[in-house]
């Protein structure tokens, strides 16, 4: 099969889809692998290190697109990729579709077979290829919110640790999964007051045994979420909802009642975030300012540290590439019960329900 690495074009996006041990791993299965020039560059990965794997480099992604049976990418595709995707061209990224329309009704429009890395999911109902991104997102944004915090980013002047004799800063988490967790790890780990919520008794209960009771555990009700999100001085929106819209958690008036210069950071943007006041941003412009409260919503969050998050995802990616190229999409999937679950897009239909019932879109299944 040829495989495609085009070069990641969302805004300060330097990861990239594939490392060099990945082209060799291809290779040395008998694919061709085609990389986009300087795709590797944001990781400190040249194109002759590209080459020693075996890879050759194309110019354009116009021609890598032209060729490649399937695309392997970080990110969905942007507007200007649309017209490049091809009919039953495998495209290998995450794509996010609940909270976008108009890339969705772009790969039914190209029939491309489109596989979520969000969605692949085995038995166990574990998110593989989501949680090492997660891991990196949870730990960003307590850095992240504790920058923001700080009075000359327009923050109330808070160390999240305190110093003796002054009171350590609020951190509450919604959500007490993969981010929720290492949001409250790094949170904890300087110190602050931390509160997480969660709607599953027994995650609230292994987290309390993780902590060690350190970390306050709270049911993610209405009250609960009031008390908690008041009363924070860092609001962490950590809720996912596999494939689907995250849930508007905190509505515009509670985000209004938390003082001025607290902050919020919203890592379920890329489900369309979980926070009512939330709305996606960008490296280059990472802030906004509702009611006196700090809002960052970054989707690529993890890009911002790319040769970290680009290793890390390549670890779990790579297994699910290999099998689509020596098998074949249909063979893979029909092997494969968690690859499966990742197709989002095929033959012109939507095929995951959860996309299908957010965009109101007709759901047909991947038969096999």
């Amino acid at each position: 099969m040829i495989v495609g690495v085009p070069k990641e074009i969302k805004n300060n996006e330097n990861r990239v889809g594939m490392v060099p041990s990945g082209v060799k791993a291809l290779k040395q299965h008998g694919h061709t692998v085609l990389v986009q020039s300087h795709a590797g560059h944001g990781i400190g990965v040249t194109d002759d290190d590209f080459r020693k794997a075996g890879a050759t480099i194309i110019e354009t992604p116009k021609e890598i697109f032209a060729k490649a049976e399937m695309i392997v990418k970080v990110k969905e595709p942007l507007p200007e990729e649309y017209n490049l995707l091809r009919e039953n061209q495998i495209l290998y990224t995450y794509l996010h579709l609940a909270p976008a329309p108009q890339l969705t009704k772009a790969l039914m429009e190209r029939k491309v077979s489109a596989i979520a890395y969000e969605t692949i999911q085995p038995e166990d109902g574990s998110l593989p290829l989501l949680t090492p991104m997660s891991e990196v997102a949870g730990r960003m944004s307590t850095q992240i919110g504790a920058h923001c915090l700080e009075k000359a980013n327009g923050g109330k002047g808070v160390l999240l640790g305190g110093v003796p004799g002054v009171p350590r800063a609020k951190v509450t988490v919604i959500g007490g999964g993969v981010s929720g967790i290492n949001a409250a790890k790094i949170a904890h780990g300087m110190g602050a007051l931390v509160s997480i919520l969660d709607v599953n008794a027994k995650r609230l209960e292994y987290l309390d045994h993780v902590f060690g009771g350190n970390v306050q555990t709270l049911f993610s009700n209405f009250e609960n979420i009031e008390k908690a999100v008041r009363e924070a001085d860092l609001l962490i929106g950590a809720v996912l909802v596999p494939g689907a819209k995250a849930p508007k958690l905190v509505s515009k008036e509670l985000v209004s009642e938390m003082s001025p210069g607290s902050a919020i950071v919203d890592i379920a943007i890329d489900q369309g975030g979980c926070i009512e006041t939330i709305k996606a941003t960008s490296h280059d412009n990472p802030t906004y300012t509702v009611d006196g409260v700090i809002h960052y919503a970054v989707p690529n969050m993890p890009g911002a540290v790319a040769r970290t998050s680009t290793y890390a995802l390549t670890n779990v990616t790579l297994k699910y590439a290999l099998m689509l190229a020596d098998i074949g999409f249909k063979d893979a999937i029909a092997k494969d019960a968690a690859l499966y679950k990742g197709v989002n897009v095929y033959n012109g239909k939507v095929a995951y329900l959860q996309v299908a019932k957010d965009l109101g879109l007709p759901y047909e299944a991947v038969r096999i």
